[in-house]
């Protein structure tokens, strides 16, 4: 499922959550890598971003 959050340069930046391989906290927010060394930081905090994307997740507990 298809997630949005808001980059650095304050624009939308669309996230395919069933993609994602790791969430690390940085100084401008919340950094999400996928595969292929591929990666987007955007402005939400840590926890709000692993809150979305679990709700994204059709197998996350909730």
């Amino acid at each position: 499922m298809i997630v949005t959050l808001t980059d650095t340069d304050r624009l939308e930046t669309a996230v395919n959550a069933a993609q994602v391989t790791f969430i690390s906290s940085v100084t401008d927010g919340t950094r999400i890598r996928f595969g292929e060394g591929r990666s987007v930081t955007v402005i939400e905090p840590m926890a709000e971003v692993v809150e979305t994307l679990n709700r994204a997740l059709p197998w996350a507990e909730r």
